[in-house]
């Protein structure tokens, strides 16, 4: 009997040791922010904005140093993010119009979020902060996976309560009254008191608070430091050394969400979720320096433009024993990889019929896959007939349209876009023009007329407004 039980303890401890080595799902965090420069965080240089919360992330992981969005303003750069595909596979190549009347003005229904796919394997989701992915009913977050909800659905807001006086979004006369509509929790309009990146903040605790003890995905996309460019006393007071207003209460914006990630990532050491959390973050777009006062860095222009400083972001992860600390990884990534590493790591379903266009970055970070997540990254604004091909490897960029000649940078020696070898490079240029055209085979026209065309709009729509 005593020969018979110790053959059983050996032929069942390798089950018990595979076992004990198994992870659970991990938990996902998206940290957005909105048109905040690439040099506008301490891991990225920033000497006069400190941020060390946010550093945090990248002191705990690894710093994306040619991290990229897949579009250089606000709504088609999430429309990516939150589906993993490039926008424009499904037409959104345009910013969208504030229309809560018409429910094509936004994410295609065709197309599914992450909160969708990790919702088939048990996740909890919240979406906080801003949308921009359509302000219709059908469009709603909680019609798109997200168990909840807290925030609105514009594309940007004001911050400070006592100027959201709109209960309802139909009551829009002009577009930028979404900027005054009370917030909302799920689907109800709140009376909330705090700033709002303070509020936005308090909410994404409380979600983790709530749900210690299975899988969730937090969407926390702050409106910080999108203009209009508000601050309460509390983040201006640690800034009265910068003399350029603009600047001073653009990092007083940033501050305040700094002081934001960091309750946060307390909240999950708190709860010892730390080692069990994927934390993302990143900007949706470059800062648009002459607007908010933001710093791009080393990079040419900055929100709107195909040029880095438009598209090249402050971005790091953190998952804390899965991947490196401390880690600055130079290959070329794209917020599109964010769904794929999630949906991955959490092994949910995905529909062959559309497939993601972003990589698991985890086997890149932890040197179990020594090569290149990506040998190419795309870009296309539409109206603006301007393209880019960019090889993952060697960093050529290759930039056509615009009615200018095709222009080629070498991004490893000029990241700052200031020398134009096409002429020198004409097999790089033949070879990136062919990719780009093939990559242009799969996208779609934009499926509806934008911000810059919203008098069109509303001239065919028939809608009324003040603009």
């Amino acid at each position: 009997m005593d020969r018979l039980c110790r053959l059983l303890l050996i032929l069942l401890l390798p089950i018990s040791a595979l076992q004990s080595q198994k992870t659970e799902a991990p938990n996902v965090i998206i940290i957005l922010t909105d048109d905040q420069g690439y040099g506008d965080v301490g891991f990225n240089g920033c000497k006069d904005i400190p941020t060390p919360n946010i550093d945090r992330i990248a002191r705990n992981g690894t710093v994306f140093s040619n991290g990229y969005v897949s579009y250089p303003v606000c709504g088609p750069s999430r429309a990516g993010l939150i589906t993993g595909r490039y926008q424009d596979r499904f037409g959104f190549g345009r910013n969208p119009v504030l229309a809560p009347e018409d429910s094509t003005m936004g994410l295609p229904l065709t197309e599914q979020t992450l909160a969708t796919v990790l919702g088939k394997v048990g996740y909890q989701s919240m979406a906080i902060g801003k949308w921009h992915l359509g302000a219709h009913p059908t469009l709603h977050p909680l019609k798109r996976g997200f168990s909840e909800f807290f925030g609105f659905l514009s594309g940007g807001h004001r911050y400070f309560p006592k100027e959201w006086v709109l209960w309802d979004i139909n009551d829009i006369e002009k577009q930028n009254d979404g900027y005054r509509t009370k917030l909302m929790s799920d689907y109800t309009r709140v009376d909330e008191k705090e700033y709002l990146t303070d509020a936005l903040s308090r909410e994404a605790v409380k979600f983790v608070q709530r749900n210690p003890d299975h899988p969730f995905f937090l969407y926390l996309a702050y409106n910080a430091p999108h203009g209009p460019l508000q601050a309460t006393p509390k983040y201006t007071d640690r800034f009265a050394h910068i003399k350029n207003k603009k600047r001073r209460t653009y990092a007083a914006m940033v501050s305040a969400v700094d002081d934001g990630v960091g309750h946060l990532l307390d909240a999950l050491e708190k709860m010892g979720l730390e080692d069990n959390t994927i934390v993302f973050f990143l900007s949706d777009n470059g800062g648009p320096e002459k607007k908010n006062g933001s710093d791009n860095g080393p990079l040419k222009e900055g929100k709107g433009s195909l040029f880095e400083g438009g598209v090249r972001v402050p971005f790091a992860v953190q998952w804390p024993g899965q991947i490196p600390a401390g880690q600055v990884y130079e290959k070329a990534v794209i917020s599109l990889d964010i769904f794929a590493t999630a949906v991955s790591e959490a092994s949910a379903p995905i529909r062959a019929s559309h497939p993601y266009d972003g990589v698991n970055l985890i086997p890149y970070l932890n040197g179990s896959d020594t090569g290149s997540p990506h040998e190419y990254l795309f870009w296309r604004k539409f109206d603006q007939n301007w393209y880019i091909a960019q090889e993952g490897t060697s960093g050529w960029k290759l930039m056509t349209g615009q009615k200018n000649e095709p222009r080629l940078f070498d991004l490893k020696l000029d990241i700052g876009e200031e020398t134009d070898i096409a002429s020198r490079k004409k097999k790089v240029v033949k070879k990136l023009n062919k990719k780009q055209q093939d990559w242009l085979m799969s996208m779609k026209d934009p499926s509806f007329l934008g911000l810059s065309q919203r008098k069109e709009y509303y001239r065919i729509k028939g809608y009324k407004r003040k603009e």
